[in-house]
């Protein structure tokens, strides 16, 4: 007797810069081969992306996305302002994450009709909004970084060498211990 296998369902949320929409989208690209994936963004950001993502699903891929208007003016931005770049000023910048955040509402709500059930959540390690609808539904959430692995690696190895608590001075350039590549930094860059 053949037994249907349960196809994987994944959520994925992009932060909206596009620094870390582009990795996600390349993820999710991947990730559809083997899986089902929704991609939940805003309708600016998604348009950005409909081109590479119209190609997947043509391909066959299993993506779907699905556009959240993103509470712009009652977070005090501009109309429309659904990404970083969009920013008239960086003075603003702190009302995106409020905008964003607003999203846990209208989210919830759509995963409460979505079939089938998602088996994970994955989103941009900024929108700690999504951990909140993880634990309500019991899926497991996972935090996506869209840096690169190096700057992961010289971000751990500061961490535990502890080397940067031994700098006397803003001024005073120091080497990242254990990087494969002699790295001259100086304190501020890592506070």
């Amino acid at each position: 007797m053949a037994t249907q296998i349960e196809q994987l369902h994944f959520v994925l949320f992009p932060f909206m810069a596009q620094g870390h929409m582009i990795p996600m989208i390349d993820f999710a690209r991947l990730l559809a081969q083997q899986a089902m994936i929704i991609t939940i963004t805003t309708p600016h950001n998604a348009a950005r992306f409909k081109p590479i993502l119209d190609r997947a699903i043509e391909s066959g891929l299993s993506i779907c996305v699905i556009e959240l208007p993103l509470p712009c003016v009652e977070s005090g931005l501009p109309e429309g302002c659904e990404n970083f770049d969009m920013l008239p000023s960086l003075g603003l910048a702190f009302k995106i994450f409020q905008a964003a955040n607003k999203l846990q509402e209208p989210v919830q709500k759509l995963l409460e009709e979505i079939r089938p059930r998602p088996c994970c959540i994955i989103s941009d390690s900024l929108l700690t909004y999504t951990l909140n609808i993880a634990e309500l539904f019991h899926i497991p959430r996972v935090a996506f970084y869209g840096v690169s692995c190096f700057f992961l690696l010289c971000i751990y190895n500061l961490h535990f060498s502890k080397i940067n608590e031994h700098i006397a001075s803003e001024s005073q350039y120091f080497s990242l211990p254990t990087c494969l590549t002699k790295l001259n930094l100086l304190n501020p860059n890592f506070q």
